[in-house]
């Protein structure tokens, strides 16, 4: 008898149950950049009556659609919705100067430290900061540094806001794909981050240490648009401009710096200065302005 081959061991492609697998048939196995394209078209033509019943039906699918707190309630049109502001105090902002704050409201993924380059994805999927940062001074700059993907659902507030006081220079932005950056997508498609539209943008803190914090928006399916305070285009499949943006802002902890046109993903980088607050967990929801990060004992 031949001698036993213990079975390989699956891959993390292969756990797919049959409801993810048809969720990613659905939403990825389809012409990506036209769908988004007619999304964005549609989203925006003016029917209070459409927006309506576009609403409605996002509604029966959606379980974190919470329009109580939107400075308004009646859309024009349904991208109205998609990029509501919220009542003033909606989002209250940790105060404390050794407090990095969330800058969305989003279901925290992964997080925790870069291994060199390594940043994981999903289990069993990392990929390399220098595939996702072009800059080599970022790249070296986070290299063993911390990192916290927060993915946004559609249904959630999609604004991204300060997450400390501070100032920006530049967006380098990333044209790419628009996969979808859900957790089953996250199982099947490697260097998925990476292969997405997506802007860099660099934040340098005020106060002790002046610490910087890097944040990756990336954009996905029915996205593909990013909206920065004080720039007069978006950064979306049509974009054509220069891929690196001057963008010299100031902003207080808890300010708005621009917002997704879709529930979407973003991927904050920290050295290893500050450490995770204890509320932050896999899988849990965090709100803009809560609790993400704080001084390490002996920094700051």
């Amino acid at each position: 008898m031949s001698p036993h081959v213990p079975a390989a061991a699956p891959s993390p492609v292969q756990r797919l149950t049959p409801a993810e697998r048809l969720n990613f048939l659905v939403t990825n196995r389809i012409p990506r950049r036209w769908l988004t394209l007619f999304m964005g078209w549609f989203s925006r033509l003016k029917s209070p009556l459409l927006a309506s019943c576009s609403i409605f039906v996002w509604q029966r699918f959606a379980d974190d659609l919470r329009l109580h707190e939107a400075r308004h309630t009646r859309f024009d049109s349904l991208h109205d919705c998609f990029v509501r502001t919220l009542k003033p105090g909606a989002r209250p902002v940790d105060p404390d100067p050794d407090v990095l704050v969330s800058p969305v409201d989003a279901v925290v993924g992964e997080f925790g430290d870069v291994e060199g380059l390594k940043v994981l994805q999903a289990k069993g999927f990392p990929y390399g900061l220098d595939e996702l940062v072009a800059d080599p001074a970022l790249i070296d700059r986070y290299r063993n540094g911390r990192f916290v993907t927060l993915r946004l659902k559609s249904s959630m507030y999609h604004h991204f806001h300060a997450p400390l006081d501070g100032s920006t220079r530049a967006i380098d932005y990333i044209s790419g794909d628009t996969w979808n950056v859900n957790p089953i997508a996250l199982k099947k498609v490697e260097r998925l981050f990476c292969r997405n539209e997506r802007a860099v943008v660099e934040f340098e803190a005020e106060g002790p240490g002046r610490e910087r914090v890097l944040m990756v928006p990336v954009a996905a399916v029915l996205v593909a648009s990013m909206r920065f305070k004080g720039l007069d285009v978006p950064l979306s499949l049509r974009y054509r401009g220069p891929n690196r943006i001057p963008w010299p802002q100031t902003f207080a902890k808890g300010d708005e710096m621009g917002y997704f046109e879709h529930g979407s993903t973003l991927i904050l980088f920290t050295s290893r200065g500050l450490e995770f607050d204890g509320s932050v967990v896999t899988g849990e929801v965090i709100r803009m302005g809560q609790r993400l990060m704080n001084h390490a004992a002996g920094q700051g």
